[in-house]
Formats: C-alpha cells, sequence, structure tokens
C-alpha cells in the first residue's frame, strides 16, 4: 500500500513549519486520505449537485437542500442554506465548546448565556480567485471584557476549526 502513497508538502504561513500530509494517489480515489491525527470521532457527509444540491451526513441526521446566494449568481432560494452558512455554524459551536475548556483551564466561570456569532465572507482575492475569511462575535453577559478577551484568545489556540485555518484565512475575534 505504501507504493500508492504520495507525500504532498504543505506549508503553514503562520508558522513557516513545513507539514507533512500523506494523501492516497490520484489512482486510489475511491480511498480515504491517510490523517495525521488519531481519529476520535468522524463525520461523514455526502453533497449532491453541488451548490444548488443537497448535502446529508452518513447518519442522515443533517439532510439540507442548497442553494447558491443570489450574491453569487445563484438563484437563492428561500428554506436553503449554503456551505458559508454551514461553515459558520460549525465554526461558532467548536469555538463555543473551546471556550468552555479554556475558561475551565484559566478557572473562569463563563456565564452559561455565552453565544458565539459566526460571520463568513467568501469573495475574491487579490489573485481573483475565490477566498473566505472569519469573524467570530463572542458575548458572555456578566463576565467582564477583559477576562473574556483572555478566554476567546485561549480558545483560538484550542479550537480545531481555528487551528486548521490558521494562516490559510484571516480570522477575526471581537468581545462583544
Amino acid at each position: 500500500m505504501s507504493a500508492a502513497i504520495s507525500r504532498v508538502f504543505a506549508v503553514r504561513s503562520g508558522a513557516r513549519m513545513l507539514h507533512r500530509t500523506p494523501v492516497l494517489s490520484t489512482a486510489a480515489t475511491s480511498r480515504r486520505l491517510i490523517s495525521t491525527i488519531k481519529p476520535i470521532y468522524t463525520a461523514e457527509a455526502s453533497a449532491t449537485g453541488g451548490r444548488n444540491g443537497r448535502a446529508v451526513s452518513s447518519d442522515n441526521v443533517l439532510d439540507v437542500s442548497l442553494s447558491l446566494p443570489k450574491a453569487l449568481g445563484g438563484p437563492g432560494e428561500a428554506g436553503k442554506t449554503n456551505p458559508e452558512q454551514l461553515f459558520a455554524a460549525g465554526y461558532s459551536a467548536c469555538f463555543q465548546g473551546a471556550m468552555g475548556v479554556a475558561a475551565s483551564k484559566l478557572k473562569v466561570k463563563l456565564p452559561e448565556t455565552n453565544t458565539v456569532r459566526g460571520v463568513v465572507h467568501i469573495g475574491k482575492d487579490s489573485a481573483g480567485n475565490l477566498g473566505l475569511s472569519v469573524e467570530l462575535y463572542v458575548s458572555a453577559p456578566g463576565l467582564d471584557k477583559e477576562a473574556t478577551q483572555k478566554v476567546v484568545d485561549l480558545a483560538h489556540t484550542i479550537c480545531p476549526y481555528s487551528r486548521a485555518t490558521a494562516g490559510n484565512i484571516e480570522v477575526k475575534l471581537a468581545v462583544v
């Protein structure tokens, strides 16, 4: 099997460190990527029809119709979502979970009413290619802004979405 594996080297621009990501060769496209982590949980979903299709998780809990937003030249059909909304929801939920871990490490009582609002932008970069940027707005009513900022800063180093996007896309954090 090792003959079917090719190595891809990616440079993380923030850290400027080489990171080896082994992947299966194109001859084995039906096979899964070889992971550099030891998975604890694996989510799986399939999309059909692209941005005007459907996305369904392997357990059928997530089953959403997709529509390209009008701003991107699509129909923007009511009642349908898009990948950017799904990314905003996933990143917000993950970041909020990381805030709980960060608050525990900092011995800070995080209010149960805390919220994370994710905003995902899609647009053209300087080369004319589509790219993403993210804004996360954190509210922690009853916790002072300085303590909240410390939790947010630590959560940003813990959250798997934050670590995955580091050096790849712009992520702005704001305590509101």
